[in-house]
């Protein structure tokens, strides 16, 4: 069974660690890691470690066996990262002061890293990440423009990007995030082949500004705004029956687009979804005391398997650092509270729209169990489990993820027939 590394070898490793060094500056904290009976201590003192302990603010605490196997190459599901094993393992625990662990949460997670890259018998220095690399990321050739769409009796400049040519297929970014996120599949030649990929940002994401005289951090999103804003968006894109796709808020929005307009779309596929989601608001994503661009990424960071890309899981990291003020505390507003399906998805009728659902293995947040009860409500609802995928199937794997949505694409086009 691995375990941790002694503390003086640790602390060494940290000390010499180029990304600690990096974020060294005005800051200091102490916490520890407690494995069993076993505690590191790790002292920061403006943002160096030190070779002594102190007294901790905060600390990381678990049994050996769950330690163990989150220091395994590849750990199984809900034992890769601190969240997923904060919200699904109950031996995992976060002691003492949570403010002061929410502000230096990257902190923890790095030392962790240092921690198992020694404890599988390497040495430093450690690299920036531990996920594999595949080599850089394709960029796709895309298009891009605004249009406006009107929701709520407000008017939002919309900023959107396609790429390939063929069957339309609406791409629908996660809470916090933008379009972005499908420059992986626009890069896939296997799917822009036959279709044409459209990403827009919701207003306040990416590209989409605020409307003019908006309150900075007063973004709020609710169910039926969320939908405003998509069927505004397909009628002023000229959009006809497109596939929609989305994952996580955009995947619940996708059951909720097969229940009151199934007859706008040529196919349904939501990925991450489920008909509620409890737990997943934060009230530090919008405390002035926390640093949004640290925190958030690492909120979400677990939400990633372990074996997605490096390249992939670093460009989900970027982009949720440069949300504007409670945009990903707003959007969640909907996700973890407004969105309650559970009365409705069983009424969603099939023959209407064709709908999947996919759901990865790595999600902590949306399970795999919580997507199939929810599937197992719907009649006529085809569901598959994504192995060594997490909840950004199209962000963090889109090589990966494209295996499973080909298939997908294959049969609504074959269920279109060929054009008049």
């Amino acid at each position: 069974m691995s375990s941790f590394p002694d503390a003086a070898s640790w602390r060494a490793a940290c000390a010499g660690d180029a990304t600690l060094a990096a974020w060294a500056g005005p800051w200091s904290v102490c916490f520890a890691i407690a494995s069993g009976p076993d505690t590191t201590v790790f002292n920061l003192v403006d943002g160096k470690v030190q070779p002594d302990g102190g007294d901790p603010a905060f600390t990381l605490a678990a049994p050996a066996p769950v330690w163990a196997k989150f220091l395994q190459p590849v750990p199984p599901r809900h034992h890769h990262g601190i969240f997923a094993m904060h919200y699904r393992i109950p031996e995992f625990t976060i002691q003492g002061e949570q403010l002061v662990f929410m502000q230096h949460a990257h902190v923890a997670r790095r030392v962790l890293e240092i921690g198992k890259w020694l404890a599988l018998g390497n040495a430093p220095p450690v690299p920036v990440s531990l996920a594999p690399r595949e080599g850089p990321r394709a960029m796709p050739k895309v298009q891009g423009g605004y249009v406006p769409v009107t929701a709520g009796g407000v008017t939002y400049q919309i900023y959107y990007e396609t790429a390939g040519t063929g069957r339309d297929v609406l791409c629908m970014h996660t809470a916090g995030s933008d379009g972005r996120q499908f420059h992986g599949l626009m890069a896939d030649s296997r799917i822009t082949r036959n279709h044409r990929l459209i990403a827009f940002d919701l207003p306040w994401h990416g590209k989409s500004p605020p409307p003019e005289g908006a309150i900075p951090g007063s973004w709020r999103l609710n169910t039926d705004l969320y939908v405003d804003l998509i069927m505004g968006f397909v009628a002023a894109a000229g959009l006809v029956k497109p596939i929609a796709l989305g994952a996580s808020m955009s995947g619940e929005i996708c059951l909720e687009l097969a229940y009151r307009h199934p007859e706008a779309f040529g196919g349904i596929v939501a990925c991450e979804a489920c008909d509620k989601i409890n737990q997943r608001q934060t009230t530090w994503a919008a405390h002035p005391r926390v640093n949004q661009s640290l925190f958030v990424p690492e909120w979400i960071r677990a939400l990633s398997a372990p074996q997605s890309p490096a390249e992939y899981q670093e460009a989900i990291t970027w982009h949720y650092s440069q949300g504007g003020a409670a945009v990903f505390y707003g959007d969640i507003a909907f996700y973890s509270g407004d969105w309650d399906a559970r009365e409705r998805v069983g009424r969603i009728d099939t023959n209407r729209c064709r709908l999947f659902m996919l759901t990865g293995e790595y999600d902590y947040s949306c399970t795999v169990e919580l997507s199939e009860a929810t599937a197992a409500k719907i009649p006529g609802v085809k569901f598959q489990a994504m192995a060594g995928i997490g909840h950004f199937p199209f962000a963090e794997n889109p090589r990966l993820f494209a295996d499973y949505l080909l298939p997908v694409l294959q049969e609504l086009d074959e269920l279109k027939g060929p054009p008049n």
